[in-house]
């Protein structure tokens, strides 16, 4: 079995920002209706919810800023 790197060693990696990112929206669409969300948690929130009904297609959205 192979060993994780801990979270004290000094080449652990987990990202590589902490600033809010806000880069692109989220458009869910579906055989009803179409939706667009501002982060992926509620797109997340959403295949979670609705995908053993009616699964969605996800777009994403270039909003072209970058870090806040």
């Amino acid at each position: 079995m192979t060993e994780l790197i801990k979270r004290s060693d000094p080449r652990f990696f987990e990202q590589t920002c902490y600033k809010p990112y806000d880069r692109h929206d989220y458009k869910i669409v579906c055989e009803s209706k179409t939706t667009v969300v501002e982060s992926w948690e509620e797109v997340q929130e959403y295949w979670w919810n609705h995908r053993q009904i009616n699964p969605p297609v996800i777009e994403v959205l270039d909003k072209k800023k970058g870090f806040k």
